[in-house]
């Protein structure tokens, strides 16, 4: 056992047989490649670990144009538990990272409308939540008027809210935060293009770089978000993550902001508080949801065709909603069920994802940093169990749905 009560690892040798310390590189240095690289060191993992990032900026990061809410409202449990932690760590940011540090956490539940078509399903749900660990209550229509006078609760069957672990953050805090973290523990970024994955024999031997160069590698973490599909489709791996657009209005309106939860409709609109107003977004219909591969363009006709109608109608204040502005960043949609990837490859033993979240990467990130940590340095899943969102159901093509999706 070593000082941190793990099982010693065999070390990695060089061709004379010299032991060396093992390298991890990880593709990707947004929140969830950051965070695996925290919790790496966190861990006690002693080897080089090197964060490939080709915009330093992040200004076109799905972390940096995220709305950066946090939910336990799942119907994966998995999910769940990945959001009790990331809560957790929000709330803590102060004892990992100073007294200084601050995400601007703000602990407020969701409130999730359902029609009465969804009643059934929706308490079962709420039930398995709360089994889980998740602190969901159960509104009926008129339990919902009465704590949110200014819902219209017309075609409503259902609430649902939680009164702990679920909120909404500053994601770029988050990512400042645990980046900075990273680097004072001896983690090198580099400013560069993963261009593909050199794999020898079965195992990955090194990151190809878009200048020609190779960043050696025992352990390679696939973290590059919507670019991650690409990034393993030169080598023939198949990975079924795509860059999808959602479009972020952020508007004024005479309406109250004290107490305002995270909404999400019926008709899949949503909106919170932001600053002195709100921030909204709807998803466009999925026929026309294409592959967003460099497109950052606002989508701004989603808010006169489908976002502002339901919007006035479930909150009738916002039939005075002003925009100030819009914003279009990416998910990295798990075409097969709308879930994480995150464990080794099936093949390719020292390969690990850590990608297609399809719109929670930046909640469970502290969770999947975690995970994958102990992947690395004990070879398993030890804090929570995410063998569920694994590989093997790419492989067989078995999905785990996430039915709770926005």
């Amino acid at each position: 056992m070593d000082r941190h009560g793990r099982k010693d690892r065999q070390p990695v040798r060089d061709p004379v047989g010299a032991a060396v310390q093992p390298r991890v590189v990880i593709v990707g240095g947004a929140i969830v490649g950051s965070c695996v690289a925290y919790f790496l060191r966190m861990s006690g993992f002693e080897g080089a670990v090197t964060v490939v990032e080709q915009d330093p900026s992040y200004r076109r990061s799905s972390t940096s144009l995220s709305a950066a809410s946090i939910r336990t409202q799942f119907g994966t449990p998995v999910n769940i538990h990945m959001s009790l932690f990331g809560a957790e760590f929000l709330r803590t940011v102060k004892s990992r990272f100073g007294p200084e540090a601050d995400v601007g956490f703000v602990e407020r539940g969701y409130l999730i409308l359902g029609g009465p078509e969804t009643v059934e399903a929706r308490r079962a749900g709420a039930a398995m939540q709360r089994s889980q660990g998740a602190d969901v209550s159960v509104l009926s229509p008129q339990e919902t008027a009465a704590r949110f006078p200014w819902i219209n609760t017309d075609g409503l069957g259902i609430a649902t809210t939680a009164e702990h672990h679920e909120g909404w953050f500053d994601a770029w805090a988050l990512l400042s935060l645990v980046r900075r973290g990273a680097k004072d523990l001896g983690v090198d970024y580099v400013h560069a293009k993963a261009s593909a994955i050199a794999i020898t024999a079965g195992r990955v031997t090194g990151v190809k770089l878009d200048d020609g160069s190779v960043l050696q590698a025992d352990w390679c973490v696939n973290a590059a978000g919507p670019g991650s599909g690409r990034l393993v489709r030169s080598v023939g791996i198949h990975l079924p993550v795509e860059p999808r657009k959602r479009t972020v209005f952020s508007i004024k309106a005479p309406l109250d902001r004290s107490g305002f939860p995270m909404l999400f409709d019926v008709s899949g609109a949503w909106i919170r508080p932001e600053g002195e107003g709100f921030i909204c977004g709807i998803a466009p219909p999925e026929d026309e949801d294409p592959d967003a591969t460099d497109d950052f363009d606002a989508a701004h006709e989603l808010l006169e065709n489908a976002l502002w109608p339901a919007l006035a109608h479930r909150v009738p204040a916002l039939e005075e909603l002003r925009v100030e502005s819009a914003w279009a960043g990416h998910y990295e949609v798990n075409t097969l069920d709308h879930n994480g990837v995150i464990g080794f490859h099936d093949e390719v033993a020292n390969l690990i994802f850590a990608t297609g979240f399809s719109g929670h990467g930046v909640m469970h990130a502290p969770a999947t940093g975690r995970g994958v940590a102990e992947l690395i340095t004990r070879g398993a899943f030890r804090s929570i169990d995410l063998s569920a969102l694994g590989y093997h159901r790419v492989r067989s093509g078995t999905p785990l749905h996430e039915t709770v999706v926005y």
